[in-house]
């Protein structure tokens, strides 16, 4: 018989103890190999029974199946060559995990973003800028594919372009949030989504800090954009340094809920970040030194607009001349503002004031939010 089989009726029964599934299945591997080949269920039934659990025969023929006959999918095992190597150097990898896409990507260096579903548009703007950033240098951006940062860190490697990785917090053959279905297609062209949830598993509250600890096993370090004081992701940061990672915080409004997260692992030690050259610089040499050398594309006479750590560490003069627009600039600092207190800092008419941020915003300068106040586009 098939060991796929055995292994997946041990999985469906033991995948939330992955210690206990590991020793089951490095068992049934060496009785295996000790009988030369497994006829019948007997083996697989005793190791469950030692475990406590019985097997899901069930539910793994349906497993089975679907892997055959959906091309892109396939099954990881510990030990494997594609298995992720600082995933398995974890005190509590997953045995096996179900991934769809492109495997290679498996191994390649990986930094994972992470933040707040309720993100701002100015958290989702720097997720963006962040991955596309560290995809054009190199790394592989891993999240959790959930709403706000992850999302956005997901598009802003695809936009590098370079490859992503998305770890669910329910079945491989389901997505959520649903709204998000379309970004896992495009995800998997290039990079996969995995999940060590059976399939048919769905997004119940503990798969999430299981997923979590896959998403900063997997990578060198992780990110944090914005996150609320309850965040998942600060659980995640904690997995993060439990398993030895690197962790980095991007610092927000002192008002803005969504930052106290960040301001509370900056006060544990994490390292501040405001751009990619900043975690370049908070990353050992012997990381940066593995990363592939970015490709280059488009007219070789052309200078090239990819990242570097002397390019990223500082930001692109404000392009903005005129001494009103740069007054308005000012006045807007990094946090919304309303067109009232602008007035106040200004000393502008509103006349002239609408007239100005109207002129910011048409050249992408400034974002009209909701409520009639105004931010900063990075």
């Amino acid at each position: 018989m098939d060991i796929t089989l055995h292994a997946l009726a041990l999985h469906a029964a033991l995948y939330l103890r992955p210690q206990v599934l590991a020793r089951a299945l490095q068992s049934l591997r060496e009785l295996e190999v000790r009988e030369g080949g497994l006829r019948g269920r007997g083996i697989t039934d005793r190791l469950a029974q030692q475990a406590n659990t019985a097997p899901d025969w069930a539910r793994a023929e349906s497993t089975l199946s679907w892997l055959q006959k959906t091309p892109d999918a396939s099954l990881v095992a510990l030990g494997q060559p594609e298995y992720p190597p600082a995933l398995a150097s974890i005190a509590d990898p997953p045995p096996l995990f179900f991934a769809r896409g492109a495997r290679p990507v498996l191994t390649r260096i990986q930094i994972a973003v992470v933040g707040s579903r309720a993100a701002t548009p100015a958290g989702v703007d720097l997720a963006l800028a962040l991955a596309s950033d560290l995809s054009g240098a190199g790394f592989v951006i891993t999240s959790g594919l959930a709403r706000g940062i992850d999302g956005a860190a997901h598009r802003g490697a695809l936009a590098a372009p370079g490859p992503t990785i998305g770890v669910l917090g329910c079945g491989i053959d389901r997505v959520y949030p649903v709204q998000h279905a379309r970004l896992a297609e495009q995800i998997m062209a290039t990079g996969l989504v995995l999940s060590e949830l059976p399939l048919g598993a769905g997004p119940l509250p503990h798969h999430f800090p299981r997923r979590n600890r896959i998403i900063s096993g997997m990578a060198v370090g992780l990110i944090v954009v914005e996150a609320g004081l309850a965040s998942g992701s600060l659980l995640t940061a904690r997995s993060a340094l439990e398993q030895g990672r690197e962790v980095f915080a991007v610092p927000g409004a002192v008002r803005n809920p969504q930052a106290r997260g960040c301001h509370a692992l900056l006060r544990e030690g994490a390292t501040l970040v405001e751009n990619a050259g900043d975690v370049l610089a908070g990353l050992p040499r012997h990381v940066l030194e593995r990363l592939p050398a970015p490709p280059v594309t488009g007219d070789p006479q052309r200078a090239p607009t990819g990242p570097s750590a002397a390019s990223m560490t500082s930001a692109p003069a404000d392009a903005v001349t005129d001494e009103r627009a740069l007054r308005v600039l000012e006045a807007l600092g990094f946090a919304p503002v309303n067109e009232s207190l602008l007035v106040m800092r200004t000393g502008l008419t509103m006349h002239t004031l609408s007239s100005i941020l109207l002129n910011l915003e048409l050249s992408g300068r400034v974002r009209a939010l909701p409520g009639g106040a105004f931010e900063r586009v990075r």
